[in-house]
């Protein structure tokens, strides 16, 4: 059974869909991404935190935000953060690098 994988970050514009990029073929999980700032690409929804068995965030002000915001649905679920700054751009090859050094450890083995 596949794990359900989100990724957030502020906007869902360059963070968050790269991370959901780059591990969409990963095997045995699938990736969604979403923004916690009003005005985000997809927002955060209860039915986006429902539906993930894990979660990523890019910075610990978003953990914190989530938290506050959506307390009640994250009951059991894995936060994770990854201590990503908005420094970069969508598909940044920097980024892709880091997302691949720290996101696998968490993720089911190949």
């Amino acid at each position: 059974m596949a794990r359900n994988i989100l990724f957030i970050c502020s906007q869902n514009r360059l963070r968050s869909p790269t991370a959901e990029q780059v591990f969409a073929d990963w095997p045995g999980i699938e990736t969604r991404s979403a923004g916690l700032n009003n005005g985000a690409e997809t927002p955060v929804t209860p039915e986006l935190l429902n539906w993930a068995d894990m979660i990523f965030v890019m910075e610990r002000a978003h953990r914190s935000k989530l938290s506050a915001k959506f307390k009640a649905y994250l009951d059991g679920k894995r936060v994770i953060c990854l201590e990503i700054p908005d420094n970069y751009a969508y598909m940044d090859p920097d980024l892709i690098a880091l997302l691949k050094i720290k996101v696998p450890r968490y993720l089911p083995a190949l």
